[in-house]
């Protein structure tokens, strides 16, 4: 008995290893319909089509493999993955801001990444208007990545590894700039999210509670005219009556336009998935959503530049609050935030 045990543990052990190195393991595969561009109903037209990048099994996944790998960063310590973890809705919740290289601290909040081909501009300020390029910014940053481009490609042509998997997606072994982004703009690009419980709603597919219908109601008559419906922001820049961290002096808008208009000023996200991607605001102040709204809820917190539109919003009461904060939650994407396509390929 003992043996018919041992030879049952020896024949799963040599199928894990098969598994794990005889090739792709299945669970990463994709396949032509997996890199499908399908727009979800009632959204808008995207801003980036990939007409220019047809979208490839074999690029999406050479995306993937160099958004997990920190062969991008000058020590090859940090990779795209490190601040845009996946459980978090490709945001970060181990720190109130981004961080690099080295321990080294950012100035601002990392961003959730979902819904990319939607937005005109990218960065809080909006300091990058292309998905294909946003990638060079936290490579070049030096308390992100502290790298340059041209020695990030000089690695990669020097790997055997990445030599196939350009091979694999281009059809020969040149390893470019050009590549490189659009490989990680397809990754990234594909980053969908629009199967919330909200979208089964909409699409009356699934039932609200009356708490959430009320926290609806008073969304969108509170909250809509920044965060519309159905990516949850308008892709403005507004200010929201933060006092300044004058520890950061971070001017927002103005650092890109240099206008006085735009001090403060910081790009309204989306909502998607807000219950994953804390913490909250362009420098992370809040902690968790009830700080927000207890903050959103007294005018008495805003400064006197605050953006008309969030001085509308008035008080909240309690009821309004736990209301908001129900609705809120209908806005998690679990089949996105759990999507095979973007799990780790360095983990097969």
């Amino acid at each position: 008995m003992d043996k018919k045990i041992g030879i049952t543990l020896l024949l799963i052990a040599a199928f894990i290893l098969l598994t794990a190195f005889g090739g792709e393991n299945k669970y990463f595969n994709i396949a032509d319909k997996d890199v499908e561009l399908t727009l979800p109903k009632g959204f808008p037209k995207p801003i980036y089509d990939f007409k220019t990048n047809k979208l490839k099994p074999a690029v999406f996944i050479l995306g993937r493999y160099l958004f997990y790998d920190a062969i991008l960063s000058k020590d090859s310590t940090v990779s795209c993955a490190t601040c845009h973890m996946r459980l978090a809705a490709f945001a970060h919740f181990d720190h109130k801001l981004s961080h690099g290289i080295n321990g080294l601290i950012g100035t601002r909040n990392v961003p959730a990444l979902q819904n990319l081909i939607w937005k005109d501009a990218f960065m809080a300020d909006g300091g990058v208007n292309n998905l294909e390029v946003q990638p060079i910014n936290p490579i070049t940053n030096p308390v992100e990545m502290n790298e340059q481009l041209e020695h990030v490609i000089h690695k990669l042509q020097g790997s055997l590894f990445y030599k196939n998997a350009f091979q694999q997606a281009y059809g020969d072994t040149i390893i470019n700039s050009q590549r490189l982004l659009k490989s990680l703009a397809q990754f990234t690009g594909l980053m969908i999210s629009a199967n919330s419980r909200y979208d089964k709603y909409v699409r009356r597919e699934d039932t609200f509670s009356n708490n959430e219908i009320k926290g609806m109601q008073l969304f969108r008559q509170k909250c809509s005219n920044c965060h519309q419906e159905p990516l949850f922001t308008n892709n403005f820049y507004a200010n929201n009556g933060l006092k300044p961290d004058t520890g950061l002096n971070d001017i927002g808008r103005a650092k890109i336009t240099g206008l006085k208009a735009d001090e403060y000023r910081f790009k309204v996200p989306s909502l998607r998935n807000i219950e994953m991607s804390y913490p909250y605001m362009h420098d992370g102040r809040f902690r968790n959503l009830h700080d927000v709204l207890n903050y959103y809820g007294n005018p008495n917190n805003f400064s006197a530049t605050a953006d008309k539109r969030v001085l509308a919003i008035g008080s909240l009461s309690e009821s309004d609050k736990n209301a908001i904060f129900a609705f809120l939650l209908t806005l998690t994407d679990k089949s996105f935030i759990y999507d095979r396509r973007f799990v780790d390929p360095f983990m097969q």
